[in-house]
Formats: C-alpha cells, sequence, structure tokens
C-alpha cells in the first residue's frame, strides 16, 4: 500500500506560510522546490526538525524542502491538499527525447499514456463487465448495457481527444488548440464525408496503397481511412506535434494585441489540413502495406505468417498499423471461417502472465497498484494499460511478450486453426473457436491462451524487472535485497568521472554537505562524461538529465548529481545516453555535459557521489585522493 503523505502535506504547506504564500512549485530528485512571496513566512527552523523532511535550502530565489527520494509522491499531495496547480517536475527542453528511436518512442509514447493510466485501466475492467453481459445473453439495446459500454468504451472510441492534452504538454502546445485538432479528426460523421459509391478517381491504382478519392481539399486529394481515427494513437500525436511547431512560429511573428485569437487560428488553419491530407494518409498507406506484406508472407508460408504476426501484432497496434489487417480479416469471415487473425487473438494472455510476473517481483507499490486493473483489463484483451503503462516501458518484458506470441503463432498456424465468427476479445474470444463437428480448434485456442499465459509469465521470470518511477523497495522486498547484498560483505566503486577529489563536506551544498542524502564523496570533473561505477539498472534518471540513480548488481544505490543547483539549467549542456530502467555494464556512458557551459551560466559543476542506502552498511570509505581518471576506485563499502 502507498504511504500516505497527507500530514506531512498539510504541515509543509503551514510552515512554508501556507498556500496563499504559495507563488510556484516543482520538484527535482530530491527536493520540493517552493517559489513564495515572502520567505520570511516560512518557518525554516521547523521544518529542519520535521520528520519526512532532510533539510530546507534557500538557494537561486528558490525555498527548497529536501525530502529524498520519495518526492513526487510528497509533491503530488502538497498540491491536493494545498489546493493550487503545480508545473510538475523541472523538465527539459521536451523537443529532444535522447537515445535510439525504440529509446525515443517508448519515452514519448509511455509518457503520453502515463497520466491517464488509471483511467484507462478501469475503463478496460468495464468493457470486460460489458462483455460479461454479452456472454449472458444481455441484448445490446438494453439500458444498462448501452450505459456501461458506453463508460467502458468511450475512453478507447475518444483516445484521440485525452492524446491531444498529453500530447499539447509535452510538445508545449495550448492545451485547447491541440483538443481543437483532435476534434477534427474525430468528428462525428466526417467518415461519411469522405466516402460514397463512387469514386472521383482512384491514386495509386493496381498498387497495395491504392486509394480511392471521393473528396478533395483545393483540388488536393483527401485519403480517409475506413476505420476513420476513433481509436489511434499516433495521427493524433503526429499532428499535435506538427501543430506545436506551427504555433511556435506564428507565436514568433503575431503581435501580443492579437495573438490570443490570431496564433490558433492559423495553427488550426494548417494543421487540421496537414493532417487529413499528409499524416493521416501516410498512416493509412502504411496500414495497407502492411496488410499487402503479411498477405504476401501468409501465401508463402502460414507457419513464417503465425511467427511474425504474432510476434509483431502489439508493435503494429502501437503504430495504427494493424488497420491493415482488420478489413482484410472481416471481408475473410463474411465468406466463412478464416485465418488472417487468428495469431494475434490469445496474445492478450502473454500481457496478463507477463503482468502477474511483474506484479511478484516489482520492487514499487505504484507499478503493484498499477498492474492489477491491467491484469484484469489484459484476461478481456484490453492491454493498452499494460502495454503503455508497465511492460512497454520496462522493455523486456514486452518483448518477452511479443516472443510468446511469435510461439503460439505458428502453433495455431501449424494445426490451422481457424476463428469461426468475429467475437469478443480476451476469454471471450473462446466462443469464436467453437467449430460444430471439430472440437479440436478449440482445444488448440485454449492450448494457445495457457501457453501464452505460462510463457509471458516464464520469460519475463528470465529478465529483471525495473523501477519505473524511482520507488524505495516496499517492506517485504527491502529485506530481501538486504539478504541478497549480505552475500557481499565489501563492495569497490570505480569512479564514473575524471577529475579532482572533492571532499562531500567541501561541496557547496549544505544538503550534500552535511551527508543528509547519504556518505560518498565528490568529484571537481575534468571532462563532461559520467560512466557507470559498477554494473546495475538505472532506477532514476531526472528530465533535465543532471542526475541519475544506480542500483548496482551488488545492493548500492547510488546518486550521482551533476553540479550545484544544475536543475535550474533545465537540461541544457546534458544529454542522457540511456534510459530509465536501463540494465547497463561498468564504465559504460550514462550522460555528458558541457562543463564551460554549466560555469558560465553560473553553477558549480562539482558532482556529488552519493550512496543513499548508506544506512545499510557498517561504513563508506573514501578511498581516492587527488587527480582521479574514470574507473579509479573511490569508495569502499563495508557491511
Amino acid at each position: 500500500m502507498a504511504k500516505d503523505y497527507t500530514e506531512l502535506a498539510q504541515d509543509i504547506v503551514a510552515h512554508v506560510g501556507g498556500k496563499d504564500n504559495i507563488t510556484k512549485l516543482v520538484h527535482c530528485v530530491t527536493r520540493l522546490r517552493f517559489s513564495l512571496k515572502d520567505e520570511s513566512k516560512a518557518d525554516t527552523d521547523y521544518l529542519i526538525k520535521r520528520d519526512g523532511v532532510v533539510t530546507v535550502v534557500k538557494a537561486g530565489g528558490q525555498y527548497q524542502v529536501v525530502i529524498g527520494n520519495h518526492v513526487p509522491d510528497v509533491y503530488d499531495t502538497v498540491l491536493k491538499v494545498a489546493g493550487i496547480a503545480g508545473e510538475g517536475s523541472v523538465d527539459a527542453d521536451d523537443d529532444v527525447v535522447e537515445g535510439n528511436l525504440f529509446d525515443r518512442f517508448i519515452a514519448l509514447v509511455s509518457g503520453l499514456f502515463q497520466p491517464m493510466l488509471g483511467t484507462l485501466s478501469a475503463a478496460g475492467m468495464i468493457k470486460g463487465v460489458v462483455a460479461i453481459m454479452a456472454a449472458l445473453g444481455v441484448p445490446a439495446t438494453d439500458g444498462a448495457y448501452v450505459v456501461l459500454n458506453a463508460a467502458g468504451d468511450g475512453l478507447f472510441q475518444f483516445l484521440p481527444l485525452i492524446l491531444a492534452i498529453t500530447a499539447a504538454k509535452r510538445f508545449k502546445m495550448n492545451p485547447f488548440t491541440a483538443l481543437a485538432i483532435g476534434f477534427a479528426l474525430v468528428y462525428p460523421n466526417i467518415a461519411a464525408s469522405f466516402a460514397g459509391e463512387q469514386p472521383l478517381y482512384t491514386l495509386f491504382a493496381g498498387t497495395p496503397i491504392e486509394s480511392p478519392i471521393f473528396s478533395t481539399f483545393f483540388g488536393l486529394p483527401i485519403i480517409f481511412p475506413a476505420s476513420s481515427y476513433l481509436s489511434t494513437v499516433l495521427p493524433v500525436i503526429a499532428a499535435v506535434w506538427a501543430g506545436a511547431k506551427i504555433e511556435k512560429g506564428f507565436k514568433k511573428i503575431i503581435p501580443d494585441v492579437v495573438k490570443v485569437f490570431i496564433v490558433p487560428f492559423f495553427t488550426l488553419l494548417i494543421t487540421v489540413p496537414l493532417a487529413f491530407l499528409v499524416i493521416g494518409p501516410v498512416m493509412t498507406w502504411a496500414s495497407d502495406l502492411v496488410g499487402a506484406l503479411f498477405t504476401g508472407i501468409y501465401d508463402f508460408s502460414p507457419v513464417v505468417y503465425g511467427i511474425v504476426l504474432g510476434a509483431a501484432w502489439q508493435v503494429l497496434v502501437m503504430f495504427g498499423l494493424h488497420w491493415g489487417l482488420v478489413p482484410l480479416a472481416i471481408l475473410e469471415l463474411q465468406k466463412g471461417p478464416g485465418v488472417i487473425l487468428v495469431a494475434t487473438i490469445a496474445i492478450c494472455f502473454a500481457q496478463a502472465g507477463a503482468l502477474l510476473n511483474i506484479m511478484m517481483r516489482t520492487k514499487e507499490d505504484k507499478v503493484r497498484q498499477l498492474s492489477i486493473p491491467a491484469f484484469i483489463s489484459a484476461l478481456f484483451g484490453v492491454t493498452e494499460p499494460a502495454i503503455y503503462g508497465i511492460t512497454l516501458p520496462m522493455r523486456l518484458p514486452f518483448i518477452m511478450t511479443c516472443i510468446s506470441g511469435a510461439l503460439t503463432g505458428a502453433y495455431l498456424a501449424f494445426f490451422d486453426v481457424k476463428m469461426q465468427v468475429m467475437g469478443g476479445m480476451g476469454l471471450f474470444a473462446i466462443p469464436s473457436f467453437i467449430e460444430a463437428g471439430n472440437g479440436m480448434t478449440l482445444v488448440h485456442f485454449l492450448i494457445a491462451i495457457v501457453a501464452n499465459f505460462v510463457l509471458g509469465f516464464g520469460l519475463t521470470q528470465l529478465v529483471k524487472i525495473p523501477n519505473l518511477f524511482g520507488e524505495a523497495a516496499s517492506e517485504p522486498q527491502d529485506v530481501e535485497k538486504k539478504e541478497f547484498a549480505s552475500e557481499v560483505s565489501e563492495q569497490a566503486i570505480s569512479s564514473p568521472l575524471a577529475g579532482t577529489i572533492v571532499a562531500l563536506e567541501d561541496t557547496p551544498d549544505a544538503v550534500f554537505a552535511s551527508g543528509a542524502m547519504g556518505q560518498g564523496v565528490a568529484v571537481e570533473p575534468s571532462v563532461g562524461e559520467v560512466v557507470a561505477p559498477a554494473d546495475g539498472v538505472i532506477r532514476l534518471l531526472f528530465p533535465t538529465n543532471h542526475a541519475i540513480g544506480l542500483a548496482t548488481d551488488d545492493g548500492a544505490e547510488l546518486l550521482i548529481h551533476v553540479g550545484m543547483d544544475t536543475v535550474a539549467l533545465e537540461g541544457q549542456g546534458f544529454t542522457a545516453h540511456v534510459t530509465q530502467g536501463s540494465k547497463v555494464k561498468k564504465g559504460q556512458l550514462l550522460l555528458s555535459f558541457d562543463i564551460e557551459a554549466i560555469k558560465e551560466a553560473g553553477y558549480p559543476v562539482t558532482t556529488p557521489i552519493i550512496v543513499t542506502n548508506t544506512a545499510d552498511y557498517a561504513k563508506v570509505d573514501v578511498v581516492a585522493e587527488g587527480q582521479i581518471e574514470v574507473g579509479t576506485q573511490l569508495l569502499d563499502l563495508h557491511r
């Protein structure tokens, strides 16, 4: 159970002078950073002595209440009890996400879905309730069925609208302008406006991306998907990204006196047609090409088709490319039993199995709490909460479910299992495989369900479960961690930087100098690179890339904080080469930073390396002095 920080939050608000004294509140890796109207109203002496507060620092025009690693939870509670709107964690320039394309896509999508995960899971569970009602014979016209179906399915139908809001925050765009773009994409009956019995003409006739044109925009062809943009993900994200760029450009040239309405006017005037004429068609063509590709693979070998589709299905769904296969499957089933989507139907149980494993092994209460409703949703075929909220950000569990899908896809294809009708999802897909006179069709599908669940659980057991939120372990897992770490009586930590040793007490920050965050040492860097001082997992990577937390394989928890108050630079001069949850090897590059740019901005680059779980050790010895190189033995940890 998550810890209740209400009392602490109320005390903090009261002793910084009350909510009326707060003009701004953000948080960084360990601190609540208040901007106060009158700092003299804050009772610093009380807060320093208060349990739950490490100390108080006044610097850079901010009143900083140092909390520790659980600062995000305290921050959220402070906002709630004070009834104020915070500005979140101090972010870097969100136009750039570091890492390879896959890492950047994961960071983007999981970040956009993160705020809605609880509601998404709840809606998935309601969809499961509706599926149970249908299975029990409740007609679709029944009032309770209609209302609950709207409650469960409405969020998924109009998902582009919520994504417009989260994408607006991510890309720094006016949220109402972004919503207007989303509303345009899902405007009622717009699909009917771009369809008809006889097209004006056909683009790319005879190719996989053949596109009948029923309407034009000032002579330019409008290519609209038959499935519409309801329930889609990427079109609205791409449209808001483009809109943010356009909005930013007009903000620079439009006079302030008319900016409030002229900027959104031109932004919508350009972005919405762009979405319909370019962004949407590109996604439609990509779906058509996917359909053609998989049709060719099936003609070559049904088993290879099962392997490839089973492995790729979840990725296709994330990009919205599965629509190239869904219409083909519907047409196939209108003529009789079909095979096009058979390899995909039971993959949701691999997600369920992976989630069960994650629930059992995670060290974070928040992950466990999110996993429970996501697990229930996955059983009913609704995997968005599981994928976007948990397995995809963790990466390896998601890959394990794709492997499971490939194996079961091959099994179903080998035995030529056919879906009899287009039915429900998850557990309620089972009736779709009941074939008159052939009980083995159902048996094979049930085997695939069990196999996916077992494989999802078993394959995830082979990988480490990273932290997603940087939380401390819950009580039972703390005991387990300590039992494991106690096998190492002494651990050597090498230096993650090259430079000159600085005693921790000599650092220009009272929190680090006092040892309140833990024992350690600091380095005045000569090279702007931070490497992994030991094998481990990245438990924390702050959005501004100025601080990184590493849990070593031997049980040490380290915080490397580049410079003093460098959070204020908002990421300028910092580059991350890993992502939160990454498994890293000793010597691997973690961060790079511009020493001169940081100094020119007026901030020290002295970098503390802190053992944040100092309490787990009898002694932390600094064994280096003077000039050091990367890899020089820095600390000895004694149990």
